[in-house]
């Protein structure tokens, strides 16, 4: 009997601190490991400030019959006055914020921006009276640094896209099939609230990317930059920019005629107006 109590009281200084219970069974849920503390420090917190930080701008399509082109002179004058009544009040500055890689080149190709803060539904009026439609409106959420592009042209074959070079010469990209598009990219500046650069330019875009990162990676090779018409500038929420033909071509073999000229039954110019419409820091 006593052998037995004996064997009883050793069990029981065995067992007596640390008892049957599992490790941390009886912890707060708050002090038990969470599937976060494995994560990398830092990790969540980066993608958060990623996806907070974000540029969304809004882009209406128009398309107007090509005789009526005459019309967006009204539209470009509009746009001179209130930039110039802007300027007054900002400085000079102000006046040249809409800049290019190379305005000559910019010009020969065709190509026509200009930017300002007036209300959007003033023009989107004079499109519609010029015979105008609004064809499309794309929203666009734009992460800092990252860029996104607006599909313009479709090309079905491989062909010869001309340009006016920044040399001041006419050469040719060979390309296709893929797409006409415009690259957008924004970023936001350190210090500042509520302003970005936002800088766009024409890109041809092979055919979607491949699952396969061989191939992903020779389609990477495949995109070609028309840097000849690129412009950047510095926004805010309510500024836009207003992206036009000089003219209208039907010459589908260059860079303006694609991406502002559609044929048809009835021909007609393209036009694009891109409105910043928030920035989040």
């Amino acid at each position: 009997m006593i052998r037995v109590f004996q064997i009883v009281v050793f069990i029981s200084i065995v067992l007596g601190p640390t008892g049957c219970n599992l490790p941390g069974k009886n912890k707060p849920v708050w002090e038990q490991a969470k599937i976060g503390d494995l994560a990398p420090a830092g990790g969540a917190k980066k993608l958060d400030e990623q996806l907070l930080k974000t540029v969304n701008f809004k882009v209406y399509v128009f398309e107007m019959p090509a005789e009526n082109i005459s019309a967006l002179n009204d539209v470009w004058q509009m746009l001179r006055s209130s930039s110039t009544a802007e300027s007054r009040q900002m400085g000079p500055v102000y006046s040249k914020r809409l800049q290019f890689d190379n305005h000559n080149a910019f010009g020969a190709n065709y190509f026509v921006a200009d930017c300002g803060q007036i209300q959007v539904q003033n023009i989107i009026d004079l499109m519609h009276t010029a015979g105008g439609k609004t064809v499309e409106t794309v929203s666009l959420l734009l992460s800092d640094g990252q860029a996104q592009t607006i599909d313009i042209a479709r090309l079905n074959s491989e062909q010869t896209v001309f340009y006016a070079s920044a040399k001041g010469s006419m050469e040719g990209a060979t390309v296709g099939p893929g797409l006409i598009a415009l690259q957008i990219k924004a970023d936001k500046i350190p210090g500042s609230t509520y302003v970005c650069n936002v800088g766009a330019q024409p890109v041809f875009l092979p055919p979607m990317v491949s699952p396969i990162q061989e191939l992903a990676d020779r389609a990477k090779t495949k995109k070609f930059f028309f840097t000849c018409c690129h412009f950047r500038l510095r926004m805010s929420p309510g500024d836009f920019i207003l992206l036009g033909p000089q003219k209208y071509t039907d010459q589908r073999t260059t860079l303006g005629g694609l991406f502002f000229s559609r044929n048809g039954r009835t021909p007609v110019v393209r036009t694009l107006l891109l409105l910043c419409t928030s920035i989040n820091d």
